[in-house]
């Protein structure tokens, strides 16, 4: 079972602290304009992840892909929604079509688009 986005914040941010003390909960909240204890109840699931932009700022304070964040907080992104609202059934099939693929295959197809290679 793969953690929860609140487990999965705390154990990056405890290790970030292990070097560094600005990644105290007080420190990083002051940073990504939360309050500390609500941080520490994400953190601990008790409290809904925040809003995207809170993810992507949490995300660029903890070294962590916006969009993977964004994910385990049962999110998608604001301009990916719109990438998706644009095309909603060519996307909606495709992403049907990969959600079984194993991981490999889905890497292919993902190099094929970005390098041009149709």
């Amino acid at each position: 079972m793969p953690a929860s986005f609140g487990r999965y914040v705390r154990r990056r941010r405890e290790a970030l602290r292990q070097q560094d003390s600005a990644y105290s909960v007080r420190q990083l909240a002051q940073r990504i304009g939360v309050e500390p204890s609500y941080l520490s109840k994400v953190e601990r699931d008790e409290e809904a992840p925040p809003s995207e932009e809170k993810i992507v700022r949490l995300a660029g304070e903890l070294g962590e892909d916006p969009d993977v964040l964004l994910a385990m907080a049962g999110k998608v992104s604001s301009d990916l929604k719109r990438i998706i609202l644009a095309r909603p059934e060519l996307f909606s099939t495709l992403i049907r079509q990969l959600k079984d693929l194993p991981d490999r295959a889905v890497s292919r197809v993902v190099r094929e688009v970005r390098d041009g290679k149709w």
